[in-house]
């Protein structure tokens, strides 16, 4: 596995791999890989002839008073793992490079954006539209791989790539779990190993209200309540708990089929965020 710093030779490289007739498949990460990143990969690889990776901490998606800084950078470590699943490519730009000057021009994915992590997190996902439009266009990979967990995220970058007409495929990977149930996550290593079998009820109530609904309760925003109650009562600070359409991501209402519940909850200063998916 190579591992480059600029556009112009990961950019190089695409070339001549497409130039050879073989396909690309492009997973976009901030480090910090965990099981979960690699099972992108592997994805990837099914759906590619050659794989491309990278790594870059994105300040535009951060706010002003989040972990940008603290954010863990294990770009070593992450590479090993990389190099183990067979990537071939490893881009790992550093902010000059992604934003060599003031950035004027932004992507930005209008109501998708504002329900859910958008209503807390001004300003997120206009950052994360921004810089993965930016990783598309250098990269331009034939397929590219995205984790059901960060459903919001999701759905706006299959909506961007959709209205602006990109050439690329966008495949979805399901969630990879701890044997607990907790959603794999970067910020899980913030978590002590007490707080790692706490954060485990996060995924129970997101199973007790999907069965809920299988049997028949649609009173979705008495739901919510209750099952957040219940997530507080844990020790959670609960940022939100939406049954949402899981298209448009606006609350859902009972002529709604298909759903998304999803979460974001604080377990002391992690923020953990979780869903699943159902049609009724």
């Amino acid at each position: 596995m190579d591992i480059v710093h600029t556009i112009a030779d990961v950019r190089q490289q695409v070339r001549d791999w497409q130039r050879a007739g073989l396909s690309v498949g492009f997973v976009p990460t901030m480090g910090n890989l965990h099981a979960g990143h690699i099972s992108l990969v592997d994805a990837a690889r099914q759906h590619a002839d050659r794989v491309v990776a990278s790594i870059f901490v994105n300040p535009t998606q951060f706010g002003p008073n989040e972990d940008f800084d603290a954010y863990p950078r294990t770009l070593n470590a992450d590479a090993e793992q990389l190099r183990s699943a067979q990537c071939n490519l490893l881009f790992a730009p550093s902010v000059d490079e992604m934003y060599p000057d003031k950035n004027l021009t932004w992507v930005d994915v209008d109501a998708l954006g504002d329900h859910l992590c958008g209503s807390s997190r001004p300003g997120h996902f206009r950052g994360v539209t921004t810089v993965v439009s930016k990783l598309l266009n250098i990269v331009s990979p034939d397929i590219a791989c995205f984790g059901e967990k960060d459903f919001q995220q999701l759905a706006v970058i299959r909506r961007m790539v959709k209205d602006l007409f990109m050439p690329v495929q966008i495949i979805a990977v399901a969630t990879h779990r701890e044997p607990n149930g907790l959603a794999m996550s970067s910020r899980n290593g913030y978590l002590s190993a007490e707080e790692k079998q706490q954060a485990a009820q996060i995924n129970k109530v997101l199973q007790a209200l999907s069965a809920a609904i299988h049997a028949g309760n649609h009173n979705y925003r008495a739901l919510e309540s209750e099952h957040s109650q219940t997530l507080e009562a844990s020790g959670f600070k609960v940022d939100y708990l939406n049954i949402a359409n899981a298209d448009t991501l606006a609350p859902a209402t009972s002529p709604d089929s298909r759903l998304v519940i999803a979460v974001a909850a604080k377990l002391g200063v992690t923020r953990l965020i979780d869903n699943v998916t159902l049609v009724v």
